[in-house]
């Protein structure tokens, strides 16, 4: 999940750079729009490395369950 918070910054950051270059004329809010992506994706990103390392910690401590289970009924 995290590629996917860092792809957005990344996004936000190239069109707010775009619109900074070449839309200047009256195009504000779409400047302060990108501004806003940009900066409210580090709060997700530290979420998205937060939820991927307790998924990782989580998938570790699972016990591994074998094909020779007692508890599965033998016909």
């Amino acid at each position: 999940m995290t590629p996917f918070a860092v792809g957005g910054i990344v996004v936000w950051a190239v069109v707010g750079l775009v619109v900074l270059a070449f839309f200047r004329d009256g195009r504000e809010n779409w400047l302060w729009t990108c501004l806003a992506g940009f900066l409210l994706g580090f709060p997700g990103l530290a979420v998205m490395i937060r939820h991927d390392a307790n998924r990782r910690r989580r998938r570790l401590a699972a016990p591994v369950q074998s094909s020779t289970d007692s508890t599965s009924p033998s016909s």
